[in-house]
């Protein structure tokens, strides 16, 4: 073989190595690329999001304010030098509320200021007392929605009626609030809105027919309202708290059915304050999203759809992880049915055995 040749052949073989090499060298290239552009977005994300308010001399409303969720979100937000409105139907447990609260006070200058009204019924009353309150201690710089209620039950056990009662409740009894507020937040472009919903507004699960669409449907107002309000800098923030230690739910678990129960244990059961200190935090920092707990983070990347976010940071999160907390929910969906089979087979086994005795 002629040196011409063996050069010709070494030419070629040179040649397709590159060819071999270039796949290769293009993902490498589009690898730098994409980390590059999740750093620099790293980077300039806190300079998007909003910026964080301050709860010293600040007006906080708390619609349920008396116990549970509601009393907690108080209790940390007057640690933090707010001027609280509690809003309560029980003027009894207001003025008990009251009482513990102040006890958190870090300067002689906070107040806690009671009111007692069903926030459910009429929008001009609420709209009355949410001025007196603002005449009292200035505009309001956050209204926190907790007033709610509970109820499980099999869909066609649970009355009629109770199913337009949560609807006033749970989602009319933060609407006329937010409402009563709204116009004055926009005057100042400032605020901050909460609505406290449960993980039973993310994911629909047995005995909540009547509880979960009243929770579903804060969502939705959250989502239409943020996109309304942005332009003003006013920040709204939906919780997702899970089971909570509350008098609310020590009420729910009288009648909750055992499919609902069993269910329900497999998440736990979390303490109001724990609670109240990180959907504060979310609300401050002007998170849409507030979730409790890795299971309560999981449910809220997996139930996003087209939710805001607060910052790219979030939305990057929520793309890496997407695939990996579906194939995870898939194994609970598939644990709940088992249960609710189960319950069934042993529910119609135990009226066999009556049958026959």
């Amino acid at each position: 073989m002629s040196s011409e040749e063996v050069s010709s052949i070494s030419d070629w073989l040179v040649l397709n190595s590159w060819w071999l090499l270039l796949p290769f060298i293009m993902l490498l290239v589009v690898a730098a690329f994409v980390v590059a552009f999740v750093l620099l977005l790293y980077m300039i994300s806190p300079l998007i999001s909003p910026k964080p308010m301050k709860l010293n001399g600040a007006h906080v409303v708390v619609t349920g304010g008396s116990s549970g969720i509601g009393k907690c979100i108080a209790v940390e937000c007057y640690k933090q030098g707010a001027f609280i409105t509690l809003v309560a139907r029980d003027e009894s447990k207001l003025l008990q509320a009251k009482k513990e609260i102040e006890k958190f006070a870090i300067n002689d200058k906070q107040v806690v200021l009671c009111i007692s009204v069903d926030v459910s019924k009429d929008y001009s009353q609420v709209e009355s007392v949410i001025k007196q309150a603002q005449e009292k201690l200035g505009p309001v710089d956050m209204l926190v929605n907790c007033a709610g209620s509970s109820i499980s039950g099999k869909f066609e056990e649970v009355e009629v009626d109770r199913f337009r009662k949560l609807m006033e409740v749970n989602y009319l009894g933060s609407v006329y609030p937010t409402r009563a507020v709204i116009t004055t937040m926009k005057e100042r472009r400032m605020g901050r809105i909460m609505f406290v919903a449960s993980q039973a507004g993310q994911i629909g699960l047995f005995g909540y027919t009547a509880y979960s669409p009243s929770k579903f449907a804060l969502r939705g107002l959250a989502e239409s309202l943020q996109m309304e309000m942005k332009p003003y800098n006013i920040y709204v923030t939906v919780a997702y708290p899970p089971d909570t230690d509350t008098p609310g739910l020590a009420e729910e678990n009288k009648s909750k059915p055992l499919e609902t129960r069993l269910i329900s244990e497999t998440s736990g059961v979390c303490q109001p304050d724990q609670v109240a200190k990180i959907v504060v935090r979310d609300a401050v920092q002007g998170n849409f999203s507030s979730s409790v707990g890795p299971d309560g983070y999981m449910l809220s990347a997996l139930t996003c759809g087209m939710s805001p976010v607060t910052s790219i940071t979030e939305g990057l999160q929520q793309i890496v992880t997407m695939g990996l907390f579906r194939t995870i929910a898939l194994f609970y969906l598939g644990s709940f049915d088992s249960i609710v089979r189960r319950c069934m087979i042993q529910r119609e086994q135990s009226k066999a055995t009556d049958k026959k005795e």
